[in-house]
């Protein structure tokens, strides 16, 4: 069986030695380096299904990393900082990181970020290669959404939303597991001019929220990160 192989950008033994030891006893591959530069280099030698990047590197910024990887690659980036301002997180996950996990953290929720961020990678390039996105049917939960047919159901029955609120669940359809910043959103939605007048955003959330969730007031499917965004959780059926 062929493992994941995992790159641990981290100048901290001790926790660089406390990310590998948990990845190698969960059975990935796992490469560390501590600096930038040879985080980069890696990435070009070798086939890297994830980063784990910090953001305090001792020869440069995690961010010109993230944003030097995402000039060729699309693969999970999970940002592990000690940074815990909002700002810093909506930047990272604005310019192409795929979460942000704050230190300190348990392995436990170490390897939960990890399952989800790569069960949605390998999900949405399965679903490139094979199907074409306006025909793709995505299910979550209760949850179907019919992109060719432009229809939705939720346990079998079908559901009537508005165009903007469609839009906005089939953007989240499609990131499931992924935090949306509020300026993802609306850029993706509603274009430049909104900027970040989130306003509209929260009006067609709720609207969304009242006919897809059981208990709008208790979302089960699209949970809101305070001050960043939203991010749709992930369910069985």
């Amino acid at each position: 069986m062929i493992q994941e192989k995992i790159l641990v950008v981290e100048d901290d033994i001790q926790i660089q030695n406390f990310m590998v030891y948990t990845l190698e006893n969960a059975g990935f591959e796992v490469a560390a380096v501590p600096s930038g530069k040879e985080a980069i280099e890696c990435m070009i030698r070798k086939d890297i299904d994830l980063i784990l990047l910090d953001l305090g590197l001792p020869d440069m910024d995690g961010m010109d990393v993230l944003h030097k990887v995402r000039e060729w690659s699309g693969v999970p980036i999970i940002i592990v900082s000690a940074r815990d301002q909002d700002k810093e997180k909506v930047t990272a996950l604005d310019d192409g990181a795929d979460d942000y996990l704050t230190k300190p953290f348990s392995a436990t929720e170490l390897m939960a970020r990890i399952r989800v961020a790569l069960r949605h990678y390998y999900r949405m390039n399965q679903k490139e290669e094979v199907e074409k996105p306006d025909d793709a049917v995505y299910t979550n939960g209760e949850i179907c959404l019919d992109n060719g047919k432009h229809m939705v159901y939720k346990s079998g029955q079908e559901i009537h939303l508005t165009p903007m609120e469609y839009n906005l669940l089939y953007l989240f359809m499609r990131n499931p597991g992924k935090v949306l910043t509020y300026h993802t959103i609306l850029q993706k939605i509603w274009g430049d001019g909104y900027g970040d007048d989130t306003q509209v955003l929260r009006s067609v959330m709720a609207s969304t929220r009242r006919k897809i969730e059981n208990n709008p007031a208790k979302p089960e499917y699209i949970l809101t990160e305070i001050g960043i965004g939203y991010r749709m959780k992930e369910r069985d059926k």
